[in-house]
């Protein structure tokens, strides 16, 4: 299988550690229910930081390295990986600090009303009253529920930041990119 373009593969987590004697590794998550990455049968390693403004695709993409998934189990509240090809603890290990990419074609299936968070970025925001509110930047969890961050890409700054509940979040249309809110813009 070729290397695919850093664009589509989906960040899930990262190896904090090694577990057990037998190559084991454990993933701290992004996601506080990380169904993709727990039914993700192949995963591709990265060893250097995250993206930055300025970093060549090409350069990243010449690190990445593919691995089969053996197994995969939550263990309090982290993934615990078992890969093919990595059998001893020396060898897990030599992987800690390891970013954690899938193919975002790999995900489950979402069920209905359930989004997978990466895919509401880039969206346009808009109200009620059809105000253009501005464009998704990130998807974060804050405790209780998540928090959409609204603002600029190119400029990274930050408008809003909307509580992503049901009370709030009137509609998502992911084909169109728009995600109609229950908010104004001047909250």
């Amino acid at each position: 299988m070729s290397t695919p373009s850093l664009n589509d593969l989906i960040e899930l987590g990262a190896i904090s550690e090694a577990q057990g004697l037998q190559g084991q590794v454990k993933v701290r998550p992004h996601a506080s229910e990380p169904v993709a990455l727990l039914s993700s049968k192949a995963i591709w390693l990265s060893l250097i930081p995250r993206r930055e403004a300025g970093v060549s695709a090409s350069h990243e993409q010449a690190s990445l390295t593919q691995y089969k998934v053996k197994s995969a189990k939550m263990h309090s509240g982290n993934v615990v990986l078992s890969l093919e090809g990595v059998s001893d603890r020396d060898q897990a290990l030599a992987l800690k600090g390891a970013r954690i990419l899938v193919a975002r074609d790999a995900f489950p299936t979402a069920e209905s009303d359930s989004y997978y968070w990466v895919d509401l970025i880039g969206c346009q925001a808009i109200n009620l009253q059809g105000e253009a509110l501005g464009e998704i930047t990130d998807v974060t969890e804050h405790g209780a529920h998540g928090v959409i961050v609204l603002g600029d890409a190119e400029t990274k700054t930050i408008k809003q930041l909307v509580p992503f509940v049901k009370e709030v979040v009137q509609n998502v249309d992911l084909p169109n990119k728009t995600i109609t809110l229950d908010w104004q813009g001047d909250w």
